[in-house]
């Protein structure tokens, strides 16, 4: 009888301690969706775009393209830093209001 009492106990007590670490990890999941959901909303909402996945895909390709053109004036090569420089301009301008 005293040995099915203490594997209770012990049951709960590790129960309890999973249980723990499971609200913990939640907590801060939730916490940083949070923060990377109000850091897309900002982000958007100073560039005036939409919080659509499309726009953000869109943005980054953008960045990218205007990265390519800065990549291509540091070597010097003033054609192919002019066509980059244009594309990144012209997507980022489709998404930007």
């Amino acid at each position: 009888m005293h040995v099915e009492g203490f594997f209770e106990w012990l049951g709960q007590a590790l129960g309890a301690l999973i249980r723990f670490v499971v609200d913990g990890l939640s907590g801060l999941f939730n916490l940083l969706a949070n923060a990377g959901g109000n850091f897309i909303d900002g982000l958007a909402r100073t560039l005036g775009m939409d919080t659509s996945l499309i726009s953000i895909v869109a943005l980054i390709i953008g960045l990218m393209l205007l990265y390519s053109a800065i990549r291509a004036f540091m070597r010097a090569s003033i054609i192919v830093g002019i066509i980059w420089l244009l594309l990144g301009l012209w997507v980022l301008s489709w998404i930007i209001h």
